[in-house]
Formats: C-alpha cells, structure tokens, sequence
C-alpha cells in the first residue's frame, strides 16, 4: 500500500509559504508547509509517537552494520515511509554501529542526545532547507561522537565535513526525496568518512530496497538500491538425492522469494524421481506441483551459483564454488509421516523467508556487497 498522509492516506501537498495549521491528533496549532490534499495536518511529535523504541532496539545490538542496524528500525512499527522519524534514526543507527565496532562513546547517553537534535530537524527539510534530515543526522552523529562544539576546532570541521559528504551522496541522486535512500546514503557516506577520519571500522552493506511500493514517488531504477537494478542471486539447495527437502527448498524459494534470488536445486547422487510424499504435501499445502516445474539433477547441471545452502546432510561440494556457504541442519522426511514432512515444510518455509530477509537487508557480508557492488554509491 502507498502511504501518504496518516489519517486517510490521501497524497501530500507542499506550500510555498508557512500556514497555521491545527494537528489533527493532539490539536496544536502551528506553522507548517506541509498537509494532505483534503487539509489534514499531523505534527511532528504525533508522526514520531513510539520512537523511543528504538532505543532499546539500539542498546540490545551486538552489530556493527549501521545499514542492518537501520533497517531493522524501519521495520518497527512507529516507522512511516517517510517522515522526519528518519532525522533520529539515521545517528542513532551510526551511533550503535561506532560503538559496537570499537568506537568510545557513553551509548545511552549518546541515543538521548541523538534523539533530542534529531527531533528538532523539520520534516520536508530536504526541500525547504535545501539539507536533508538523513544527511544533517550524519552529521549529528559524528558531533557527537567527537564531542564537537561551535568552539571545537577538529571536531567541528569533521562534523561540518560529514554533513557535506552525506548531502553530497544524497544530493547527486536526485529527488524527489526518499526517506529510506536518504537514509541508506547516508549511513555509507559516514561508514567511509569514519573509517578514513577516525580509524573505526563499521560493516558496510548495500541494502536492497522493498519498500518501492509504499513510495508514490519512487524513482525506479535510478535509485541506487532499487531490486530492479541488482543482480538477483542465484541460490542453489543441495542435498544428496534431490529428491526431498531440496526440492521442496527450490519450489518454496521460487513462490517465495523470486524477486529477490533465483532458486534452483541439485544432489550430489540425484534420484530418478521426487518424493511422492513431498509432491503431495507440497501441492496440498502450497498449492505447488512439484512433478510440472521441477526435477532431480546432479551438481553438474548447476549455472554459476552465488549461495550454496546444504539442508543437513553433511554433503560436500568441493566442485561448487560459491560467495557464501550455510547449512541448514534439516531432517530427512523420506519415509516418515506427515507430520515430519510438515514440520520440515513449515522449517524450510521459514529459513527461505529468513534468506530473503539477509538478502534484502544486506547481512550477508562480503558476499552481498561483491553481487551489488555495482550499485554502490561511489565514495570520495
């Protein structure tokens, strides 16, 4: 669903000029450029209401991954397509992420900090102020983490550098504004800055976006992390016979997750046909065919693959090189009831959806940093 204004999802609409206007949540009057097309106006305060769940979210992390970090937070249910929520969550992402990486900072301390100058950037600042509130919170951060002050001097001039180097990321893009890759700009742009400036070293991710369609003014391909633009994956599920949990993995990826990997499956001594019972609990639970789309094949038939997930049987595949390896420790069904089939079903269900999840945040290292390297914003 498209989201745009809170109260009836109506779209937004930008003044010229500052008007009094009246909260609709909690009645304050107050100047602003911003309302819906039927004259709803939320305040800032209301649009924010539940941010301070992130705070426990933050202190709770052991990550180093700013972007992971973050997109977590845009997951919580106080988060909105767009809003000046994004103002906070941006430094205190960077702020979890310095200090989980080895960076010297009091963290709670810090997140009350964050919170306070982040709430005080405007929604719209993008626009009106010409400075995004990503970039602007990037630059918070690194003031805070320095302990900058308008009477510091090396401190000062990074944290003006910082904001400059965010906006910049973010600037080139273009708009209209996108509160997720601004966001995402940002926080790259201070993983790179931090590292030269200060010798901290944060994971760095490019995320891949699954938010396009809540956005009216997603701008496509020309966003550096639109799925569009990414190499998708290609994930190969192995076993020995092919003939069971793999089979089911690769249909289940496919119904599940095409848009973000392509699925496909092989066993190291295939069989010459797919478990009768996995076909009929696959078709009365899934609705899936697995005798019409899918067959039992050996390693060899594989294209190149970029993720290799064995179910639990110890199988080695010393022939298929790969960017990353796991295995998932399944059961073999084969000749059980079915009840073990499902409840390996409902477990490889479960595992694909976790996959897709990594592979849209990002948490996958070396690895999905290499398969979306092309889409990274470049750095200074």
């Amino acid at each position: 669903m498209q989201e745009e204004c809170l109260i009836c999802k109506a779209p937004l609409e930008y003044l010229v000029r500052d008007e009094e206007m009246e909260c609709v949540i909690c009645h304050k009057k107050e100047a602003s450029k911003a309302r819906c097309v039927n004259g709803h106006y939320v305040c800032s305060n209301c649009h924010t209401q539940g941010m301070d769940s992130i705070f426990g979210l933050c202190l709770s992390e052991t990550s180093s991954d700013p972007v992971g970090i973050l997109r977590r937070m845009m997951d919580l249910p106080f988060c909105h397509m767009h809003g000046p929520e994004h103002h906070v969550m941006v430094g205190a992402a960077l702020l979890t992420a310095y200090k989980n990486a080895g960076g010297r900072l009091d963290l709670p301390d810090a997140l009350q900090e964050m919170y306070r100058r982040g709430r005080a950037v405007p929604g719209g600042a993008c626009g009106f102020w010409g400075a995004c509130g990503a970039g602007i919170s990037a630059g918070q951060f690194l003031a805070i983490a320095t302990a900058s002050t308008p009477l510091a001097r090396e401190p000062w001039g990074l944290s003006n550098q910082m904001t400059a180097r965010a906006l910049d990321h973010i600037g080139r893009v273009g708009g209209p504004r996108c509160c997720k890759r601004d966001s995402w700009l940002a926080v790259l742009a201070a993983i790179d800055f931090v590292r030269e400036h200060l010798g901290v070293e944060m994971a760095r991710t490019i995320p891949v976006c699954s938010y396009h369609q809540q956005n009216n003014q997603c701008i496509g391909r020309r966003c550096p992390f639109s799925a569009a633009s990414h190499k998708r994956p290609k994930v190969a599920f192995v076993c020995v016979h092919n003939s069971c949990r793999s089979q089911m993995a690769e249909a289940l990826g496919r119904y599940l997750a095409a848009d973000v990997f392509e699925s496909w499956s092989a066993g190291t001594e295939p069989r010459c046909q797919i478990d009768p019972d996995a076909v009929r609990l696959m078709k009365q639970v899934h609705g899936i065919d697995l005798e019409q789309t899918q067959y039992s094949k050996p390693l060899s038939a594989l294209p190149p693959i970029d993720i290799v997930v064995t179910m639990g049987c110890n199988v080695q595949c010393p022939s298929l090189p790969c960017a990353h390896r796991e295995d998932w420790g399944l059961e073999d069904p084969s000749g059980k009831d079915d009840a073990a089939f499902l409840a390996v079903m409902a477990q490889i269900e479960e595992k694909v959806r976790d996959l897709k999840r990594r592979i849209l945040a990002g948490e996958w290292g070396e690895c999905t940093s290499a398969l979306a390297a092309s889409s990274a914003p470049a750095s200074h």
